[in-house]
């Protein structure tokens, strides 16, 4: 089953996740509890999967909680740069959206030192950070509505939305389908939608989707990693409203003293960055990266070459970083040798030849990737 694409519900929150910023203090864990089970008219797995391809989403304004507990050793951070990439993979983050048809989207993400806001309006899109009081306009193409904005989509969804989208577009035969029990989230009564991976290569025991039994779209996401019964991952909304947002809520004024930069999009720089990855040899900042397999079970194998793997040894934090890889556990096969990194969600093969595995399976999945 293909990606839900009649429903454009929030894809617009694809640029912004990178920008999640751990909330100190924000909603803990408590506020995704279940209330108690609301009594719904029964609903077939196939009957909630059209109910979420046929939805119709006008408007919507909320607040969106996420949390993370991928069992990750916090190696994140001895990386430069990489503080955003481990504040996606734990904590509590917290959001406020605003989407208005498929031009009007806002998202405001807040911490206890600031704001970051993504506002796009028509063929206008606006970023804006309160700390550094500095605005990015950009002004999108004409065959620019519906789609997302940005360059890259986020490791982690932010939204039920989108990760809904990313769960559904992996059903085929490879997934069992079911209907859970009946939910109240964010004060409104939902089926939930089950998924689980039939191959026991992956890492993912159950998918659970929270479809609002009114409007169809996702309200809470939650994914369970095998051998656990706590979500690995979980997203949802706390407070959400489906009236259409006032026009105001897409109208972005800088405030006084910001900077400004305008940023040119047109398709042909779009199309140019597109393909420099590919025309660009392997370093450890651009890899070659490639796929093994579908579904749960897909690889991701990335090749970096010697002299990009120096560069970033080099680099600050790049000595302490490869003395905790250099501990991982060594491993070797017919594939060759190398070291083995392994959390709740997914597995990391780090291969003397320069090869980089990755996949949420188990490391018996990424060496039989690594002898092909």
């Amino acid at each position: 089953m293909s990606v839900v694409k009649s429903r454009p519900v929030l894809r617009w929150l694809v640029p912004v996740a990178a920008a999640i910023t751990v909330i100190g203090g924000g909603a803990a864990v408590g506020t995704f509890a279940a209330e108690a089970e609301p009594s719904l008219p029964p609903r077939t797995a196939a009957q909630l999967l059209v109910d979420l391809q046929t939805a119709q989403l006008e408007g919507l304004s909320g607040t969106v909680v996420q949390r993370a507990d991928l069992g990750l050793p916090p190696i994140a951070g001895l990386a430069a740069g990489s503080n955003e990439l481990a504040a996606l993979a734990s904590g509590t983050h917290t959001l406020r959206v605003w989407h208005s048809g498929p031009d009007r989207q806002r998202i405001a993400l807040l911490d206890t030192l600031g704001e970051r806001d993504v506002i796009r309006n028509g063929r206008d899109l606006w970023s804006w950070d309160s700390r550094s009081n500095t605005a990015t306009h950009r002004t999108l193409g004409g065959d620019a509505a519906g789609k997302p904005s940005g360059d890259g989509a986020p490791e982690l969804p932010a939204t039920p939305a989108q990760a809904a989208d990313q769960a559904l577009a992996a059903i085929e035969p490879s997934t069992a389908v079911s209907v859970g029990r009946a939910a109240t989230v964010a004060g409104r009564d939902a089926y939930e939608l089950v998924l689980e991976p039939r191959d026991e290569a992956s890492l993912v025991h159950q998918v659970r989707i929270a479809i609002d039994s009114r409007e169809h779209v996702p309200l809470r996401f939650e994914l369970f990693a095998t051998g656990s019964d706590q979500p690995a991952f979980e997203v949802a909304f706390t407070q959400v409203d489906f009236r259409r947002p006032d026009a105001d809520q897409f109208t972005f004024n800088p405030p006084p003293g910001v900077t400004v930069r305008e940023e040119k999009a047109d398709r042909a720089d779009r199309a140019d960055r597109a393909e420099l990855p590919a025309r660009r040899p392997a370093t450890a900042e651009h890899p070659q990266v490639r796929t093994v397999g579908t579904g749960w079970t897909t690889v991701l194998v990335a090749r970096i070459d010697a002299a990009g793997a120096k560069a970033g040894a080099e680099k600050p934090g790049g000595a302490e970083l490869a003395g905790v890889l250099g501990s991982l556990p060594a491993v070797s096969g017919e594939w060759g040798s190398g070291r083995l990194f392994t959390s709740k969600l997914f597995t990391v093969l780090l291969t003397d030849d320069g090869r980089v595995l990755a996949g949420a399976v188990t490391p018996e999945r990424l060496y039989e990737a690594a002898r092909g």
